[in-house]
């Protein structure tokens, strides 16, 4: 019993960082986190709390804002010699940045969640801003968590989508049957696209980086406006994407660290 308790809780404040993760830049208020994780405020307020007292969150006093803290920033750094590949990525997100004009992102996939780690804009004057440094979304969400969860196991793919209810939060275009019609494409072509489906006229272009046991562990995404994803220009984008992706994949897949789910 105290096993579980002890589990139920520690999933409660893991959802309560994550949520302030997504935020952070300009924090979040108690309330936008008891919405967030779908807990009483009451129960936030009380995580939240024991969390400043250890330093895993910060309050500004003025506002009443809540940030992350200064002990996750040395946690975080620690664990960065084990898990941080975006010293690796950093050179591939450039590239397809600088080579399209268009805005470039690297994502890690985190459990059933993708999670945009890198961003570098193009020289085009116009951009999406649906992805941004630490925002989350959900396997089958966005171009990078479609393209991820596509060369999944079929048999991981179909529990997934018994469980996940991506239809209400995200509309009917995620529903199980629309999003298998999209992993058939993907799977197709090698590269994923999101004809805005999250924003309208924000589309993006993902294609998979694979860890050294073959699982798409990660993704390599661009983001634009819808004329500029044009069919002609799709396969264009869709043949940078792979080779940067192709390329990225054998430099993982020599690193010796663990996977990063």
């Amino acid at each position: 019993m105290t096993d579980r308790l002890g589990g139920h809780l520690v999933g409660r404040v893991g959802a309560v960082l994550r949520a302030l993760s997504t935020r952070n830049e300009a924090g979040a208020a108690t309330s936008d986190l008891a919405r967030a994780t779908d807990l009483p405020r009451p129960t936030v307020h009380r995580l939240l709390t024991a969390l400043a007292e250890e330093g895993f969150v910060d309050r500004d006093q003025r506002t009443g804002r809540w940030f992350l803290g200064p002990e996750l920033y040395l946690l975080g750094e620690a664990a960065s010699i084990r898990y941080d590949v975006t010293h690796h990525a950093r050179a591939s997100v450039h590239r397809l940045a600088a080579a399209t004009g268009e805005s470039a992102f690297f994502s890690a996939r985190r459990g059933d969640e993708t999670v945009c780690l890198l961003r570098e804009d193009g020289d085009f004057p116009i951009r999406s801003f649906v992805l941004y440094e630490g925002v989350r979304f959900p396997l089958g969400v966005v171009s990078a968590g479609l393209v991820i969860l596509s060369f999944l196991d079929d048999a991981e793919i179909d529990t997934y989508l018994d469980q996940a209810d991506l239809e209400t939060r995200w509309g009917p275009a995620h529903a199980p049957a629309e999003i298998r019609a999209r992993i058939a494409q993907t799977r197709l072509h090698g590269y994923a696209v999101n004809p805005g489906l999250v924003v309208e006229g924000s589309w993006g272009m993902a294609a998979a980086v694979f860890d050294r046991a073959g699982r798409p562990e990660w993704a390599l995404t661009l983001t634009g406006i819808e004329p500029r994803f044009r069919p002609e220009r799709q396969r264009e984008l869709g043949s940078l994407l792979l080779r940067e992706a192709h390329g990225l994949s054998r430099t993982l897949s020599t690193r010796k660290d663990a996977s990063p789910r």
